[in-house]
């Protein structure tokens, strides 16, 4: 099911429609200020290991997830007093957090080191549909089987079909990687430069 999204001003309707489906388990499909994600409810864990078997990913790689702000952020990792600070000068932005996750993230979202990858993407689709779910949604960058990414919704649509549940246009994206920014015991460690300006971390 393709939904078309006002990327500017999201439709509610169309998004309480999604969130009832996120809400059953279902996989979607939706624009960020990076790539276009794919994601389920990260309380869902049914569905989380559809994602993993779509993406034919190992399950030792968890995947990273979106709060609604950086106060949601708060409830799904332990943020210090330095991370805080850092991360409200570029949030909602396209940035990756890895901080340490609280006992709220399903075990299956947390790596050897019980760390999580946490992002507040700059796009209202993706913000709207994280409110009104009221929990965290994952997201991993739509591929397909040879690792190509997707910039165009409709082409998702097409090669994934059944296999997700609904497919939202909200238009073009950035089509870059976000930046990974590892801010564990306030050391921050650049992980990847994607489209997020890292510079505040270099010394």
């Amino acid at each position: 099911m393709l939904l078309d999204i006002n990327p500017n001003n999201p439709q509610q309707r169309l998004i309480d429609q999604v969130v009832q489906l996120l809400r059953r388990g279902g996989i979607i499909a939706y624009p960020t200020d990076s790539y276009y994600g794919i994601g389920c409810d990260i309380l869902n864990k049914k569905a989380i290991e559809r994602i993993y078997q779509l993406r034919q990913r190992d399950k030792k790689k968890p995947f990273s997830f979106i709060c609604s702000s950086l106060k949601n952020i708060s409830h799904y990792a332990k943020v210090t007093n330095y991370a805080y600070n850092n991360m409200r000068r570029l949030l909602p932005g396209p940035y990756t957090f890895v901080l340490p996750g609280s006992k709220l993230v399903p075990k299956i979202m947390l790596t050897k080191r019980k760390t999580a990858g946490i992002r507040v993407p700059d796009n209202r689709i993706c913000m709207a549909l994280v409110e009104a779910l009221g929990n965290p949604i994952i997201s991993t960058s739509a591929k397909d089987a040879a690792g190509a990414i997707f910039y165009d919704a409709s082409l998702i649509n097409e090669y994934f079909d059944t296999r997700l549940d609904a497919v939202i246009d909200g238009g073009a994206v950035p089509g870059q990687p976000s930046s990974v920014v590892s801010i564990i015991d306030d050391t921050p460690e650049i992980i990847r430069e994607g489209v997020g300006d890292v510079s505040i971390f270099k010394y």
